[in-house]
Parts: C-alpha cells; sequence; structure tokens
C-alpha cells in the first residue's frame, strides 16, 4: 500500500509535468494508450466475458462517466494549482462519499460520523482559504473533480461482483475516449525522447499503482492498509517541492489535517461498526 501510494504521488507528478507543455486531451489519451497495455493481457485472461456480460451497465456507464470527469478535472487543476493542494481536495472525496451515503445507500450516519464530515468539510473551507480566490475556475474545478471522484467510488460500491480489471478496463477506455476528442484541437508535437518516455509510463505508473493496492487489500484487512492512502499527501508535499518548488501553505496544512483527522475517523467506526454487527445476533422477525 505504501509503495502504491508512492506511485499514484509519482503518477501525479509526471502528469502535471505533462499537461504544463502537452494538451489536456493529449495526455489522457496516450496514458490510457500506455494502460490498456498492460490491462488487455489482464482482462484476456480473466476472460473476454468480464466485458460481454457486466452487472448493472447504467450503473457502469454512470461510473465511467465520473471517472473520465475526475481525470481531466484532477489534471487541468495540477496545470494551475501546487499538487499538495489538488491532492488534498482528493483526499476528501471519502467525506462526501460518508455525507451522502444516507441518501444514496441507504446507509445510517450517526451523531459521530456527521460531526467528523463536518469538520472534513471545515477543512475544505481553510483549504480553499475563503477570499476572492477561492471562486478561481481551477479551484471550482478541484472540488469538482473530487465529488466526481466520490460518485465514482459510490458507484463502485453497487458494482462489487464486477473484477476489478473490468472496472479498470472501461474506466481507462472511457478516459481514453474522452481524450481522443480533443486530440484535433489540443495535440502538441512530442519535444524530445523524455518526455515521450514519460507519456508512456504515466499509464504503466498508474496501472502498477492499482495493482499494488489490490494487492494489499487482498493480503490484509482495510483496517490495516486503507488509512496509509493518506501517506499520499506527503508524497505529493515532497515531489511537488522536489520537481515545481512548490511550498506548501499554511491554511492548505490546516485544511488537510482536518481532513485527514475526519477521513481516518470515519473509517475507524464504520470499521468498529461492522465489527459490532458481525458480533450481535440476528434480531428474530
Amino acid at each position: 500500500m505504501l509503495l502504491g501510494m508512492v506511485m499514484f504521488a509519482l503518477n501525479d507528478a509526471m502528469g502535471k509535468w505533462l499537461v504544463s507543455s502537452y494538451g489536456l486531451g493529449q495526455v489522457v489519451f496516450l496514458r490510457s494508450l500506455a494502460a490498456l497495455a498492460i490491462l488487455i493481457p489482464m482482462v484476456w485472461m480473466a476472460g473476454v466475458a468480464s466485458l460481454t456480460k457486466v452487472e448493472r451497465p447504467k450503473m457502469q456507464f454512470a461510473r465511467v462517466v465520473f471517472s473520465t470527469a475526475e481525470v481531466f478535472c484532477f489534471y487541468y487543476a495540477v496545470i494551475y494549482l501546487p499538487l499538495a493542494d489538488v491532492m488534498t481536495y482528493w483526499l476528501a472525496a471519502p467525506i462526501y462519499v460518508a455525507a451522502v451515503s444516507p441518501f444514496l445507500l441507504g446507509e445510517q450516519v450517526g451523531w459521530r460520523r456527521w460531526t467528523a464530515i463536518a469538520i472534513g468539510f471545515v477543512g475544505v473551507i481553510i483549504a480553499l482559504e475563503p477570499s476572492s480566490a477561492m471562486f478561481t475556475m481551477p479551484a471550482v474545478i478541484s472540488i469538482i473533480g473530487s465529488a466526481a471522484f466520490a460518485f465514482m467510488l459510490i458507484t463502485g460500491r453497487f458494482l462489487r461482483g464486477t473484477p476489478d480489471s473490468t472496472l479498470v478496463f472501461f474506466q481507462v477506455v472511457g478516459a481514453g475516449l474522452a481524450g481522443l476528442a480533443f486530440v484535433p484541437f489540443d495535440w502538441a508535437p512530442i519535444a524530445s525522447s523524455r518526455d515521450l518516455l514519460l507519456l508512456g509510463l504515466l499509464g504503466i505508473v498508474a496501472m502498477s499503482a492499482h495493482m499494488l493496492v489490490n494487492r494489499a487489500l487482498k493480503m490484509s484487512d482495510a483496517a490495516t492498509v486503507a488509512p496509509l492512502q493518506y501517506t499520499l499527501l506527503l508524497w505529493a508535499v515532497v515531489f511537488g517541492w522536489l520537481f515545481f518548488g512548490d511550498v506548501p501553505r499554511l491554511g492548505m496544512m490546516i485544511g488537510a489535517a482536518l481532513i485527514i483527522a475526519s477521513g481516518l475517523f470515519i473509517f475507524v467506526r464504520e470499521q468498529t461498526l461492522k465489527k459490532k454487527e458481525k458480533v450481535l445476533p440476528a434480531v428474530p422477525e
């Protein structure tokens, strides 16, 4: 899980570097092509039927729409904002999921988690630093993207019977097709062999990160490895400083601390309630 977070942060730093020189659609399209080089053999081994016979096709389509919007919003945001800032907004996604779960998933949320949700939203507002700059397009796109990521997670809960390779395949294809639609308008000649290598590695690094995280979740329970996802922010700060000279803002750090504390509490509380449900005997009707 720790190595997966490093790979995700490296992927994000590479993406930020590339979208400063190449078109957004171009980067997303080439990223998807590289990812498919890894995914196609995996899907082939799982069987082509995993792509043709899927559960809840409409929900699958909705997930692709959310995941595509999330990718484009992320890469747009990192053009203008420090990597750590954008990552802070994305780490708030589990808080959004907890906030809407009573309405979309029918889950019960007690006062403790509602308090944690409120604290998490306060963290988002502090990270945004309320001012006229709060409503700049990159900041707004960041919030929209993190919300799209949250809804991608929610639709994933409805598709638990679908293999991970199938979900990721549709996700990558959706983003690739959307990127291809923009290619005629923002394609830029590749300037160097280094950039060509980075464009090729972008999707491979992302797929490697997904496989590492999935492997970690299979080797251990979620309660052990899921909290380690917040180390992603540490690497975002490190890579942002090393590659782009970004120095974290005080407001962002305070907001990030509140978001992480809120997210960890919500996660721990959900795990505690799940254990209680397993221990308590079923009530006869």
